[in-house]
């Protein structure tokens, strides 16, 4: 079986060749953890989930190492701790919203059938460190000394001309970026797209002791972050980097200058991949659209993970998706149809077809290996189908509990609901359409949705009625 992935830096899908096989490297920009996270982020999160799957059966899970970050100091993070503590000290709210978020984003995650990362690095552990590994100070000093990063007004920032290749990622001559840039502009910066190293903290903010002899305290800019960690953990050159497709430019355009300068390599990471953008029901989601939808609000909707993880993986990574109810009822259908098998063990020792597995080596092609899936439920293959499921993450646990829920709340609302309907169909005999219409605004209230329909032998009127999600 070989394996080929799209790299966004050529452009190209080529077989993966990794640095060191029996180390196999992967890095991917986690969560800025001041809010849910929607179900955006979940796409990044499910999609290199699968490929840490692929490559430990390749290689051998001891073989395998995937670092996945928290961002836990941003301005975001500032904005959400003053709004939401403004009684405490700015340090103390951060605090209590990076930990309450980062808890809520495990366990969101966790319902979502991911395995845990290798690491999982905090930003501010790696700002400075006593160590010897590699911090966001030490690549700014790095940068500095090299002459590609500068020091003005007790900011650091990188010296995008410095760099002769800057927008090879993005597939952007600097000429283009800085005709459409939108970037803060500053007296003390030299050229319009150097970006921000290291910045002066506010009061209150949070800070450590600056770099490069700054005397004022400050806190690191966000591309610095993901450098420093990735090289920490990772080294210097490793083999595959991935995130959303929003993140090409700038942040990991920022990265790939800020690490390849500071270590003088001629690469960050062999292979860049990018999933594509999500849309809900057609449209960008937005909170201004009202169609922002958290992972957490689908999961207490009574949608099971496991059927949010297959709806992702029913399209291809690289492409749009759009996320519909729609989609989520049909995934929903599919999977309790073949949790349903006779036979189906989710067995993760029984062996992979060749060609389920061929499928997802030509660069993630999930719905190719779903359609396999397909092939094994219609011929009754229990055993592959058991098999293809866990290796992409299912049990069916999160399916028969939600299957558990539904019948016991089936069953406590159709106590309440029928003599309703009852009594709605005894006004309609009398006539009495008042009180008719009165029941099913109660009903509907109640969110039971109803369907009148004339029964061909008798001719009477029946009522057929269902939860709506």
């Amino acid at each position: 079986m070989a394996l080929k992935l799209y790299n966004t830096l050529t452009r190209q899908k080529a077989e993966f060749a990794p640095i060191d096989p029996s180390n196999v490297r992967m890095y991917v920009c986690g969560p800025t953890v001041y809010d849910y996270a929607h179900i955006g982020n979940a796409r990044p999160v499910i999609v290199f989930d699968v490929l840490f799957r692929l490559l430990r059966h390749v290689y051998g899970p001891e073989h395998v190492t995937y670092v996945r970050n928290i961002t836990d100091v941003d301005d975001k993070i500032n904005a959400r701790a003053a709004r939401d503590f403004p009684d405490l000290p700015l340090n103390d709210a951060i605090r209590k919203v990076t930990e309450a978020t980062e808890k809520q984003f495990h366990e969101d995650i966790a319902a979502l059938g991911v395995l845990p990362p290798t690491f999982e690095p905090r930003a501010t552990e790696y700002i400075r460190r006593d160590d010897g590994r590699e911090t966001m100070v030490s690549l700014i000093e790095a940068l500095v000394q090299r002459g590609n990063a500068y020091v003005a007004e007790d900011h650091v920032l990188f010296d995008v001309a410095s760099m002769p290749d800057y927008g090879r990622l993005s597939n952007r001559s600097l000429d283009e970026m800085e005709a459409g840039a939108r970037v803060e502009v500053a007296p003390y910066k030299k050229g319009p797209m150097d970006f921000v190293l290291w910045k002066p903290s506010k009061p209150g903010e949070p800070a450590w002791p600056s770099p490069c002899g700054i005397a004022t305290p400050g806190r690191p800019g966000w591309h610095i972050e993901c450098s420093a960690m990735a090289g920490a953990l990772l080294g210097p050159e490793f083999d595959i980097h991935g995130g959303g497709i929003d993140l090409t430019f700038p942040h990991h355009e920022n990265e790939i200058a800020q690490s390849r300068c500071a270590h003088g390599t001629p690469f960050m990471a062999n292979v860049w991949m990018h999933n594509g953008f999500l849309q809900v029901e057609g449209e960008k989601m937005s909170k201004s659209l009202g169609n922002f939808v958290t992972i957490n609000e689908l999961l207490s909707d009574g949608w099971p993970g496991e059927v949010l993880r297959f709806n992702m993986l029913r399209t291809h990574y690289r492409q749009p998706i759009d996320w519909t109810k729609k989609g989520l009822e049909e995934s929903q259908k599919i999977l309790s149809g073949w949790f349903s098998q006779n036979g189906l063990s989710t067995d993760d020792r029984t062996e992979l077809s060749p060609a389920f597995l061929d499928a997802l080596a030509d660069d993630l092609n999930t719905p190719k290996a779903i359609a396999e899936l397909h092939g094994f439920a219609t011929a009754k293959d229990a055993t592959r189908l058991g098999a293809a499921l866990s290796f992409l993450g299912f049990d069916g646990a999160t399916l028969k509990k939600a299957d558990a829920r539904a019948a016991e709340t089936a069953q406590s609302v159709a106590s309440k609901v029928e003599p309703l309907i009852i009594a709605r169909l005894d006004a309609r005999k009398r006539k009495d359409f008042a009180e008719s219409d009165r029941i099913r605004d109660e009903l509907a209230k109640m969110g039971i949705s109803l369907k009148d329909a004339k029964n061909k032998e008798t001719g009477e009127i029946e009522t057929t009625w269902e939860v709506a999600r």
